[in-house]
């Protein structure tokens, strides 16, 4: 508290800091010098500004016209009195404290008014400081009060700005999700728009994608248009600005008189417009307008500027989801291709093995018969010939097997699980009357009990009727043709098929699995046989998560590698 000297005495008066400048002070009072103590004495004295009237008709009107920060009226003023005064300032809700000056007796009747909202008394005669310090008491706590209210009007708008400010992230928020997880570009704009219009307050907004077609931008979108424009929806439309806007890739905010100057005057007065761009391309202008002539600030011309982003992650995801769908349509039609492919391939197998089964049969029944006949007489040259003869009838018929054995494959389907030792053993006995005839000896080498590997019968008969028919081709008379299976520690089954031929070059060795090497050699010279050839066995091993290699060397044979992974065993 701080002192202050008046008239020869010092008194207390309260904190400059809260202290209002200049507080009026109305002064309610009839006897001149009572008014003059209280109000040049006194107040005047301390700082106050204060105003006299003699009557409480006179205190009523000079309070609704001033609005005092305190009135101090004496309980027996002429006309109304002190306790009319309240009364009426009550009715007429003034919040104006009171300060009541009461004659020595009169205890009762101060009592009264503080029932009717007085704030203090002061009891006659009167001295300076003790005015002073009564008006400084009720003076802060007017101040303190209104700093309250003051404090409370700010938290209140502080509230709603940041209910505001949640409004607008969760639209922003609500496109963003629209954005990434729609891909209906029509619900996506009504999003977007939707957005735009809230997140900016404005009253109406629409969309504008260029179109290549009819070079000019087309209304894709539009929130609260009016019917005569909305009609115009998917086709040109100029609202004569939004050019501007596309011209220099920049926002435009306007209002008042300047859009006066524009076609859209007839919609709003306050303008909001921001371009849509992919890769600095301008694709599209994004409008928000007000009907009242109320500008937007930088805050929501940022906003819409953030939702024009979205619009612009939604216009390039859009390309992207058609690029996909045409590729899978794509895709989808070069898999039903394949599919009818397959089919019309089955078809002419299952066609071909039906038409070889019975004359082969019956061919070779009677070239065995004839060459085992006593008692036909043929020389060694015609003779030589039927064997020949006899040697190619069997041939076809291990190619009509080779087509049946592709034909299982083919029916087979998806990838299961197999047991490779079981179809090792089948492929031995398969080949089993061809090796004899060359006189070569097969020899199978395999873990006990079952080694199950991806793939179906069909596909694991191929791949190793391609090792066989290969080993077999290339094996001379006399030797042996060896299938080694064992699990390594790495859980793979390693398959190994060695020939017993003259080996192979390494350029050779590189080229049994090259396709095109495959292919530019001679008819006799390409390995395959009965079986696949071994780019195509290259293939099937390798879809099944397996590799294949060989390793040879001239004069001592070649041996093939393969290996899968194991499934499980039993």
């Amino acid at each position: 508290m701080k002192e202050k000297l008046i008239i020869g005495k010092r008194i207390s008066c309260y904190d400059t800091d809260m202290k209002m400048a200049q507080d009026r002070i109305l002064i309610v009072e009839s006897d001149p010098l009572i008014s003059d103590l209280i109000s040049r004495q006194a107040l005047q004295a301390a700082g106050f500004q204060t105003f006299v009237v003699a009557d409480g008709s006179a205190a009523i009107s000079r309070a609704m016209q001033l609005a005092p920060d305190l009135i101090i009226t004496n309980l027996q003023t002429p006309g109304l009195s002190g306790k009319d005064l309240l009364v009426v300032l009550n009715s007429q809700r003034m919040d104006i404290p009171v300060i009541v000056v009461a004659a020595p007796g009169m205890e009762s009747e101060v009592i009264q008014t503080f029932r009717l909202g007085a704030a203090d008394y002061l009891i006659l005669p009167l001295r300076e400081a003790e005015i002073v310090q009564a008006v400084e008491r009720i003076l802060k706590q007017v101040h303190e009060r209104r700093e309250r209210d003051r404090l409370e009007k700010q938290l209140q708008k502080t509230n709603q700005e940041l209910q505001q400010r949640v409004r607008e992230l969760t639209a922003i928020f609500s496109i963003g999700k629209a954005v990434t997880s729609v891909t209906d570009q029509a619900y996506l704009f009504e999003k977007i728009l939707e957005g735009a219009v809230g997140v900016t307050q404005a009253d109406m907004g629409w969309l504008m994608l260029w179109d290549e077609s009819s070079n000019a931008y087309l209304l894709a979108a539009q929130r609260n248009l009016p019917q005569a424009v909305t009609v115009r929806m998917n086709q040109p439309w100029d609202d004569g600005i939004s050019s501007l806007v596309a011209m220099s890739g920049e926002p435009l905010c306007i209002h008042g008189d300047p859009v006066k100057r524009f076609k859209i005057s007839a919609l709003g007065q306050s303008v909001l417009i921001v371009p849509v761009k992919v890769q600095k391309q301008v694709v599209g202008l994004l409008v928000t307008v007000r009907r009242q002539s109320v500008a937007f600030t930088p805050s929501e011309q940022h906003l819409l500027e953030a939702v024009a982003d979205y619009a612009s992650i939604s216009l390039v995801n859009a390309r992207l989801f058609r690029a996909v769908e045409q590729r899978a349509r794509a895709q989808q039609i070069a898999a039903d291709n394949a599919r009818l492919n397959e089919e019309i391939t089955q078809t002419l197998l299952e066609s071909v093995r039906r038409e070889l089964d019975g004359p082969l049969s019956a061919a070779s029944r009677a070239l065995d018969g004839l060459n085992r006949e006593a008692t036909l007489s043929l020389n060694p040259n015609r003779r030589r010939h039927m064997n020949d003869l006899l040697t190619a009838i069997n041939t076809l018929a291990q190619v009509e097997a080779g087509i049946e054995q592709a034909l299982s494959g083919m029916r087979q389907g998806s990838q299961g699980a197999t047991d490779l030792v079981e179809m090792i053993q089948e492929a031995a006995r398969r080949f089993s009357a061809v090796a004899e005839k060359n006189q070569v000896r097969i020899a199978v080498h395999f873990p006990e009990g079952k080694v199950l590997v991806p793939g179906t019968p069909g596909q694991l008969a191929q791949a190793l009727d391609g090792f066989l028919s290969h080993a077999l081709r290339s094996s001379m008379p006399g030797r042996q043709v060896e299938v080694h299976l064992e699990v390594t520690g790495g859980h793979q089954a390693h398959g190994v098929v060695s020939d017993g031929g003259p080996g192979l070059e390494p350029a050779e060795t590189v080229a049994l699995f090259d396709p095109k090497a495959q292919a530019a050699l001679p008819a006799a010279q390409r390995y395959g046989g009965l079986g696949i050839n071994l780019p195509v066995v290259k293939q099937i091993i390798t879809s099944l998560g397996g590799k294949v290699w060989a390793e040879s060397q001239k004069g001592e044979g070649t041996i093939f590698h393969f290996t899968l992974p194991i499934k499980s065993r039993i």
